[in-house]
């Protein structure tokens, strides 16, 4: 199904992860999650991209899972680990959104826990499967118009969030790669052919890993790009994405903002060309774009020395530049749009210019 049929305007949309089920401890964000959904409703947000956990509904939506923490040193998600029950979590959230007017986009991360269960998803008619039965379950509830579109996982096919995947590596261009996404699309379609069906890239974005790259059993493409990841930036700050020790994030206090503050209109300029080629891509395959993680860096937090000033200046850069390019259906601010994110959450007239910034924008013709 074409996104483009049910919008009127670009959606400024924004990721929640497994964070608004995983994080409910007091102060985590999402405890109370009619005040996080109204928070987003305040700042002009029509859309939030969560994880459905189907690989858990598909074997026991009712059971108490123990999740194991992918990391900690990241606010997405718990840091420790942490039981939870998708259903009726799931629909209950859901039915909130819809409440409010706001779409939810379906994805997953494809969580790890104790019994390792993502590792059954042997192939790809078993993915189409559990996302089924995951969807049946929000159709049974009334709530499939709610519904925006389905990732079927997020950021494929890189080991983190798809280890079952049997081809070593994060290039999602592959045979193998297509082929399974191929089928997994073609199985949901035949069950559910309304709703717009996609995967989530974040490597192999540049203009030349584009060329000839048409995923074209995809109903629109969803990039997440940022100028920390698609740069050398990160590679002369010394961040290499560690999960559990602090190193990283101590490169980040000690080398970032002063690396981008040194020279923003270099690091803006390479990142324009980053951004140009998504927009050619688009142009080429005909499909319009999504991107509900972006822009400035990938992993931040609030931390001693951090400052969020930086990161906001960034993205508003950035968001102004792909609503110009009229390519994209749903933008997001920044991957940090969530109540747990306290220093760039607070800054509402933030969020609110940008957000209506991309309400004016031309959906992609």
């Amino acid at each position: 199904m074409n996104l483009l049929d049910t919008l009127k305007h670009p959606l400024a949309i924004t990721m929640w992860d497994f964070s608004w089920l995983e994080r409910r401890w007091p102060g985590a964000g999402y405890e109370d999650r009619d005040k996080a959904l109204d928070g987003l409703v305040e700042r002009g947000y029509d859309a939030v991209r969560i994880d459905a956990y189907p690989h858990l509904v598909a074997a026991d939506p009712h059971r108490e899972w123990e999740i194991l923490p992918p990391w900690n040193q990241q606010d997405w998600g718990s840091p420790a680990r942490v039981h939870v029950r998708v259903m009726p979590a799931l629909t209950e959230f859901i039915c909130k959104c819809r409440e409010r007017g706001l779409r939810v986009a379906l994805s997953t991360w494809f969580q790890n826990d104790t019994t390792e269960r993502r590792l059954g998803i042997a192939s790809a008619r078993v993915h189409a499967a559990i996302w089924i039965a995951t969807l049946e379950q929000i159709e049974r509830a009334g709530l499939l118009d709610a519904v925006l579109y389905v990732d079927i996982c997020n950021e494929w096919p890189g080991r983190s969030w798809a280890p079952f995947f049997p081809e070593q590596g994060n290039d999602w261009r592959t045979p193998a790669s297509f082929d399974w996404m191929r089928e997994c699309c073609r199985l949901l379609r035949e069950r559910y052919p309304a709703l717009p069906l996609t995967t989530s890239f974040s490597t192999f974005l540049s203009g030349e890993d584009l060329r000839d790259a048409n995923p074209d059993f995809l109903d629109f493409l969803e990039p997440h790009r940022w100028m920390s990841f698609a740069t050398d930036f990160y590679e002369r700050v010394g961040y290499h994405f560690e999960r559990f020790e602090s190193i990283g994030y101590e490169n980040v206090v000690a080398r970032a903002e002063r690396l981008y503050r040194s020279d923003p209109e270099y690091w803006k300029g390479l990142f324009a060309r980053e951004l140009d080629a998504l927009v050619d891509w688009s142009r080429a395959t005909g499909k319009p774009l999504v991107t509900t993680e972006g822009w400035a860096i990938v992993d931040y937090k609030d931390w001693p020395g951090l400052d969020w000033g930086w990161v906001k200046e960034l993205n508003a850069w950035a968001v102004e530049r792909v609503v110009a390019s009229g390519r994209w259906a749903a933008i997001c601010t920044s991957n940090f749009c969530g109540p747990q994110f306290r220093g760039m959450w607070r800054d509402v007239d933030w969020h609110r210019n940008l957000t209506r910034k991309i309400h004016a924008g031309k959906l992609p013709s």
